[in-house]
């Protein structure tokens, strides 16, 4: 359901971005590290600490949004 949200927005934002999807029914140890629970969950790193993290869809614009307001 979120690939082609996080598609649209790679396209959107380029290289401004690396999205990484991670299974989690195939790394249960980076879900049980991240205390994953509910999927899908977004989790915005910046410099490797978590900046934002939410379960549930977000629609592509909201998402931008949100990265370019941790980008700075």
């Amino acid at each position: 359901m979120m690939k082609p949200i996080l598609d649209e927005l790679k396209s959107s934002l380029g290289d401004q971005v690396h999205i990484l999807k991670v299974d989690v029914d195939k790394n249960p140890n980076a879900a049980a590290a991240y205390q994953i629970q509910g999927v899908p969950t977004l989790i915005l790193f910046k410099k490797g600490e978590i900046r934002w993290r939410q379960s549930g869809v977000v629609r592509a614009p909201e998402l931008q949004q949100i990265i370019q307001n941790h980008v700075h």
